[in-house]
């Protein structure tokens, strides 16, 4: 069975940053750049009206900045779209705040054109979620700035903790049951027990939240 092919919106204030992307991701069967945008404001109005799978999101631009634009995207859309940041700098604050707002991961621009099509097609077919070290760095700063645990922490079961740490090394649920030995619908019911209690809207600030709790590190 041919599945349709992934939908994606690229948004990035440079043209030439714009067009390397669609060039990419053009050249392979199984995706389609359904949409481009310059600014923040116009990359909500595009994934709007174009309904796309992923969006690969500048976190610097114009009028509305990546951060806001992902906000207003998955706050705003029934089904919203994977969010990927795509940026320079891998220790960028921007990015930071990106994931907080619950973008499944980032890119850096430099990145290869073979590590962007993987990228892309693993958070359209998975519920993975694209953390480097550097974010890890980040988190672990807020925690020492927050040395008191949030009250959830005390709230989750042992299972339930051991589910948080495997979201956080980017397992999807399916991998997350393999290791634990479970069924599939299992994993799945634990994921949503972690969101609950941590009062997350998605896998990615649960596990940010995990970091900045000092959770991953045993706290």
């Amino acid at each position: 069975m041919t599945h349709p092919p992934v939908r994606v919106v690229v948004a990035d204030d440079e043209r030439m940053v714009r067009t390397a992307l669609r060039a990419i991701l053009s050249a392979e069967p199984d995706l389609e750049v359904a949409g481009e945008a310059a600014t923040g404001a116009e990359a909500v109005s595009v994934v709007r009206e174009v309904r796309p799978d992923v969006v690969l999101m500048d976190v610097r631009m114009p009028e509305v900045d990546g951060i806001r634009a992902t906000e207003q995207i998955l706050a705003t859309l029934d089904a919203p779209p994977r969010v990927v940041v795509v940026t320079t700098f891998e220790n960028d604050s921007y990015v930071y705040d990106a994931l907080r707002a619950g973008a499944a991961g980032f890119l850096l621009k430099r990145a290869d054109a073979d590590t962007l099509v993987r990228a892309v097609r693993l958070v359209a077919h998975s519920d993975t979620l694209l953390f480097p070290s550097a974010v890890r760095t980040l988190a672990a700063e807020h925690a020492r700035a927050n040395p008191a645990p949030p009250a959830w922490v005390a709230r989750l079961t042992e299972r339930e903790g051991e589910v948080l740490r495997l979201m956080a090394t980017g397992l999807t649920n399916a991998e997350i049951a393999g290791r634990l030995g479970v069924g599939p619908a299992t994993a799945k019911t634990h994921v949503a027990a972690v969101l609950a209690k941590t009062g997350a809207r998605d896998r990615t600030q649960a596990v940010i939240r995990a970091y900045e709790a000092g959770f991953m590190n045993g706290r």
